[in-house]
């Protein structure tokens, strides 16, 4: 399979950058809770939850760390909700940002500030979502496996895009084959180092480098909120941009 997939390599990158451990685990916790909360404590009947523990393993969480986000979903009576907001970047960027909270208000009142602040603006729901294309984004360490045979073994779960970035394989499906492909690694006994449904724009809009660096340090503050699961954006990131961010 040819093709590049742009938005995996902008999320690597970024993630050098901005993706800290605690903010990470702390995604996953919140993912473990709401996923109990709907499905139950046993991975193998809940499959919402068998993934956040699989992307627990992936981001080298610690077991104890696991253990105990378990015992706490399973006592805690917090009601997390899963809300979505839309708007624009300045420079008409979009952005689409998935949220877990249990108070929506301050969330929609967070997610507001921070778009006044950078020049942007909250937008009515629908008003980006067009622009995304939901997507099954699974990377796996690439270890000793070798690329041509896996991808041959993979490819007719329903993989659309395979890549090799590094030391990883990037693994791109419809939303429709997500479970399929996941399914697959599984009998194949492959682990992933990470696996999610994620927003991909159509198309990506370029900026000249200070205003594209004025997006990306908003994307930068919605990421820090703790209500904030995941932030997605139409903005073409170049090495020149992530230069500029160091």
């Amino acid at each position: 399979m040819s093709g590049h997939n742009k938005w995996s390599t902008i999320k690597r990158k970024k993630g050098a950058i901005d993706a800290k451990r605690s903010k990470i685990f702390s995604r996953i916790i919140k993912e473990i809770s709401i996923a109990i909360k709907e499905g139950g404590n046993d991975p193998e009947g809940n499959a919402r939850l068998r993934l956040a523990l699989n992307n627990a393993k992936g981001a080298n969480m610690p077991k104890d760390n696991i253990q105990r986000a378990l015992t706490k979903a399973e006592k805690d009576n917090t009601a997390l909700q899963e809300v979505t907001y839309e708007g624009y970047a300045s420079n008409g960027i979009a952005v689409f940002i998935e949220c877990l909270t249990d108070n929506t208000q301050r969330t929609v009142s967070n997610i507001r500030s921070l778009f006044s602040k950078r020049g942007g603006s909250l937008g009515t729901n629908g008003s980006v979502a067009f622009m995304f294309e939901r997507k099954g984004i699974i990377t796996i360490p690439k270890g000793n496996l070798d690329p041509e045979e896996f991808q041959l073994e993979i490819i007719d779960a329903g993989v659309e895009d395979f890549e090799v970035q590094d030391d990883t394989f990037v693994i791109t499906t419809a939303m429709e084959d997500f479970g399929a492909v996941q399914k697959r690694l599984e009998q194949m006994g492959i682990e992933a180092e990470n696996a999610s449904l994620q927003r991909i724009p159509a198309e990506t809009k370029t900026l000249e480098v200070a205003a594209a660096v004025r997006v990306l340090k908003l994307i930068d503050e919605f990421e820090d909120d703790d209500d904030i699961q995941n932030v997605y954006h139409n903005l073409e990131v170049t090495d020149e941009i992530m230069d500029a961010m160091d």
